[in-house]
């Protein structure tokens, strides 16, 4: 029986540049599946709505998408989460499955360009 070498541990991409450029090109090369939902969001929350005061908001709420999302661990871990909370029978166990997904968005969100 031969040994299999364990799979190598993916490496997590550093968080960009705190910009809406830099963010956008990190999606585009690391998790390009949220690229059609950002360049919607995008789209509706800023260009179309000719509101650059929309910025703020638009990059908290994506920078926190791609720093879950750059992570499988931690993505597969959220999704787990989710899914335990949606199939869970006990009030007190899905309000704490969604405490513990809301507090991993919101250590997300603070990450700083690099890390």
């Amino acid at each position: 029986m031969t040994a299999h070498a364990p799979e190598p541990t993916p490496v997590v991409p550093p968080m960009p540049e705190r910009n809406p450029k830099a963010l956008r090109a990190a999606i585009a090369q690391h998790t390009p599946q949220l690229l059609p939902d950002f360049d919607d969001h995008w789209k509706w929350a800023v260009a179309d709505a000719y509101d650059i005061s929309t910025v703020p908001a638009f990059m908290a709420r994506w920078w926190g998408e791609y720093a879950i999302a750059r992570d499988p661990k931690l993505d597969a871990h959220m999704a787990d989460l989710h899914h335990r909370a949606a199939e869970a029978t006990d009030l007190a166990e899905a309000k704490a499955l969604l405490e513990e997904a809301s507090h991993l968005r919101y250590e997300a969100q603070r990450l700083e360009p690099g890390l």
